[in-house]
């Protein structure tokens, strides 16, 4: 298995339950950031930060404007911006039009990640009701990166997921009690 230097997660409509499920199985030895990218109401910012902490033995914490990113972090993409990360491997945030209906847009994060971890990066996307991370993934591919996609038939809205699996050849399709042992077998 690869060494990640950067897991990212995106997600829509019925990725939180699967947040909520794989968190408190994620090792908290983990020597790499996990970025996650969540399609949510204005406003619900401490809200989703406080519940994931509470979930997991990870630093949980919203990305800061040039924040500079650490392995072992949690980091939540801030309802109605678009998380970019930048190549000296810091957060930053942009308030321009919505991709996909969608700020923050998936892609965006995928693929500004994608240009700056390059081979070292993977991404995960999970359920939702557009396609908005598939262009992400492919450009992840692109750059030698590890795409995973969640089993559409364990997706509470699958079109996010067939539409991945359809257009951005996915390194691999994992089931939810999946994911957790994968990511952990990112590690050294």
């Amino acid at each position: 298995m690869k060494r990640a230097a950067a897991l990212v997660i995106g997600g829509s409509a019925g990725s939180l339950d699967v947040l909520l499920k794989i968190l408190p199985e994620i090792s908290p030895k983990i020597d790499f950031p996990i970025i996650i990218i969540v399609h949510r109401k204005q406003g619900t910012d401490s809200l989703l930060s406080d519940l994931l902490s509470y979930r997991t033995k990870l630093k949980v914490k919203e990305a800061d404007e040039k924040e500079k990113i650490n392995q072992g972090y949690v980091y939540i993409a801030p309802s109605d911006y678009h998380l970019l990360i930048e190549k000296d491997l810091t957060f930053s945030l942009d308030y321009s039009e919505k991709i996909n209906y969608s700020r923050p847009s998936i892609d965006v994060t995928f693929q500004t990640a994608a240009d700056a971890y390059g081979n070292q990066l993977v991404c995960l996307l999970l359920s939702g009701s557009n396609a908005d991370g598939v262009n992400g993934l492919i450009s992840a591919k692109k750059n030698g990166g590890i795409t995973l996609v969640q089993d559409p038939e364990s997706a509470q809205v699958t079109y996010m997921p067939e539409q991945a699996i359809l257009r951005a050849n996915v390194s691999a399709i994992l089931k939810i009690e999946e994911m957790a042992n994968y990511i952990n077998s990112l590690n050294y």
